[in-house]
């Protein structure tokens, strides 16, 4: 008879009891405005991910993409990736999709030769029109609990949070 040790019985994790809200600092979520700027960005993009998808075909990063195109034409696709604020592999994936589907163009640049110009297609500028008077329609149902002169201020507001993110974004040196 072989002397093997028998095998050891896993130990179980102590448990953790949880912290108590006095505990530390917390969050008022109610206050606190990157979190309100997240969870309506993030309620924004799954809605209209699921209604583009459903209605147009595309979803809201190839939305966004494409609404950009349609404003600049023939950009590169690190313009997209600044303006849009997204890394270039989930642009360059979009950008893939869409252009197997036939919605935009990706040639080198003529005046670059190691860039892409990048377009809508006839095609795509036809899906272009019709999403955008949904989108339009969402952003004014989002906005209709605002008076004219606050819709203004909110989007001046916005617009200088905005110009101010490397506030938050540029890497420490201290």
């Amino acid at each position: 008879m072989s002397s093997q040790p028998l095998p050891r019985k896993p130990r179980r994790p102590r448990p953790v009891e949880p912290a108590e809200a006095a505990d530390g600092p917390l969050l008022d979520l109610n206050r606190y405005v990157p979190a309100f700027i997240t969870f309506i960005a993030n309620k924004l993009s799954n809605s209209a991910t699921a209604y583009y998808q459903k209605n147009f075909g595309v979803n809201v990063t190839e939305w966004r993409i494409m609404s950009l195109l349609a404003i600049e034409p023939g950009i590169p696709a690190s313009r997209i990736c600044h303006v849009i604020g997204f890394d270039k592999g989930p642009v360059s994936r979009n950008l893939a999709m869409l252009q197997r589907r036939g919605l935009v163009t990706i040639r080198i640049a003529p005046d670059d030769g190691r860039t892409h110009s990048i377009a809508l297609t006839a095609r795509g500028r036809a899906v272009h029109d019709k999403v955008i008077v949904a989108a339009l329609e969402r952003e004014r149902r989002l906005l209709s609990c605002l008076k004219k002169d606050e819709r203004e201020v909110l989007v001046d507001l916005l617009r200088r949070l905005h110009e101010n993110l490397g506030a938050v974004t540029r890497q420490s040196t201290t």
